[in-house]
């Protein structure tokens, strides 16, 4: 795959490619009808966990970039946020033969932890989120990859990027599946605090604006009270909507 530079350090694979809208099909995205959160458009991982052959392609495109750095210049360490990072960081770290560490949210690290400041997301919470790291997981010599599902408003990116410098290990990269470019997340990194982290490569795969309209999950003629289905009804009313599969 070749990867382009879309602003400046932020690497993107050909939109109009076969790879990139294949995948874009399986990146389900929901109404805030059916959403837990109010946003325009929800993404789902799990339309690319539910499908074997666009997950491994998705990994496989991650995994390749980083096996061609350098010889003892590519990432030492893969990062995943709480919680998508979880799915997605572990089969690359794997292929890489790296170890993987968790970002967890509010102290829910055992150990000694360090812990970054409040951050808010492209969704009002009641309090500002805050992410930890266990102190002995990464060190000074550590070139550290942050994956999550998506880059949105960037503030949980710019959490980890915080947390990483604190320890004394460098970022080499964050990378994300899915990029919404109309709240500038990229460039909101670039501009935080006089542009402390405007050289921090990023890399994502699929902007929103390739993922087409057929990859709502909402069902259609919706008639019923909620979205949540009681379990004894939950074969009729599977079988009376189409749902995504």
């Amino acid at each position: 795959m070749k990867w382009a530079e879309k602003t400046q350090n932020h690497w993107i694979p050909d939109q109009e490619s076969v790879e990139v809208k294949e995948m874009a099909k399986t990146l389900w995205w929901y109404a805030p009808e059916f959403s837990p959160k109010d946003v325009p458009k929800f993404y789902d991982v799990s339309g690319i966990t539910e499908n074997p052959v666009a997950f491994k392609n998705m990994i496989d495109l991650f995994v390749e970039r980083y096996r061609s750095a350098p010889e003892g210049k590519g990432p030492t360490h893969i990062l995943g946020y709480d919680a998508r990072g979880f799915i997605m960081g572990p089969p690359i770290a794997l292929a890489l033969g790296i170890p993987f560490v968790l970002l967890r949210k509010d102290g829910k690290n055992p150990g000694v932890l360090v812990h970054s400041t409040g951050y808010r997301k492209e969704y009002e919470e009641a309090v500002p989120e805050s992410l930890c790291i266990r102190l002995g997981s990464i060190d000074e010599n550590s070139r550290v990859v942050l994956i999550d599902d998506l880059i949105a408003t960037g503030g949980t990116a710019i959490a980890g990027f915080e947390l990483v410098e604190a320890i004394g290990a460098s970022v080499y990269e964050f990378a994300a599946m899915i990029q919404l470019p109309f709240l500038d997340g990229v460039q909101k990194i670039r501009e935080f605090h006089d542009g402390k982290f405007k050289d921090v490569s990023i890399c994502t795969l699929v902007d929103d604006t390739t993922i087409p309209d057929s990859a709502c999950g909402d069902p259609k003629d919706w008639k019923e009270k909620s979205r949540n289905v009681d379990p004894t009804s939950a074969k009729e009313i599977r079988a009376k909507y189409d749902f995504p599969r």
